[in-house]
């Protein structure tokens, strides 16, 4: 996944309960950019929130592992609940309508943690060293994400992955997803990477062979829109970690979890 901006958000982790779910308009509130003369928030505090916030902590093989017990947790046990909730009743009423209900992932730091990458290289990205950690396949879960993957799953609801990683990071993720137990629909007509080389023609206002421009939200709004109007999905519910995972519509209603350690726009 390229992530052109490492910026952490501190302000969203505090109010992630409150942001979790928004409407069309709100995503500006969480990614403002500081513009003024007032002196920027220190990074070294802005560090040390960061890991209160996870509860970060190293494990017996040096890794670094978010807390069960963090503010974290239970912010995503919060959302967690109330999306089951929500798709238990909207996956009812779609099939009432006659209509096929959808949900759709982002697999990074939605289902995927990649707080220890973060942690080692000091909020900075490098693409060598991210797909070498991606290849590694070994991230844990984002808490309670693969549940609410089998929820969905059990509910009749057909579930999506739509990702920024590559298309060549294809089978790390595949095998990473089984080991955290998101081992549903991991084929390639449920699971949309992006793919520079070949791209899909439903996204050829933005991406041909060799030539990808697509922004974020172009690439996953013009995915969403293709799994509704070509493959005839109604998507109930859409996750995702970041706001341009959320935004450019073809969604009933959007998840954002929390992640105050980069921002993809």
């Amino acid at each position: 996944m390229h992530k052109p901006l490492r910026i952490a958000a501190i302000a969203a982790a505090c109010a992630v309960v409150g942001a979790a779910l928004y409407g069309a308009g709100a995503a500006t509130a969480g990614q403002s950019t500081a513009n003024s003369t007032h002196e920027p928030y220190n990074i070294g505090l802005l560090v040390k929130d960061i890991d209160t916030y996870y509860g970060t902590a190293p494990d017996a093989n040096g890794v670094y592992q978010a807390s069960p017990t963090s503010p974290y947790a239970k912010d995503l046990a919060s959302i967690d609940k109330a999306a089951k909730k929500y798709i238990d009743q909207a996956a009812r009423k779609a099939v009432k309508k006659g209509e096929k209900p959808a949900v759709v992932f982002d697999i990074d730091d939605t289902l995927l943690l990649s707080l220890d990458y973060e942690k080692r290289y000091n909020y900075t990205y490098n693409s060598a060293t991210w797909a070498a950690y991606v290849n590694k396949a070994d991230r844990p879960a984002v808490f309670g994400s693969p549940e609410l993957v089998q929820y969905a799953e059990k509910k009749g609801v057909e579930v999506f992955y739509n990702s920024g990683l590559a298309e060549a990071q294809r089978s790390a993720a595949v095998e990473n997803l089984k080991k955290v137990g998101a081992d549903i629909n991991l084929d390639a007509d449920h699971m949309f990477l992006k793919n520079a080389a070949t791209p899909p023609s439903y996204l050829s206002g933005c991406a041909t062979p060799g030539a990808w421009t697509c922004t974020t939200v172009q690439y996953k709004s013009g995915t969403r829109k293709h799994i509704e109007h070509d493959l005839g999905y109604e998507i109930i519910a859409n996750f995702g970690d970041q706001y341009s995972d959320l935004d450019g519509g073809y969604a009933d209603r959007t998840y954002k979890l929390p992640n105050p350690t980069y921002y993809v726009g």
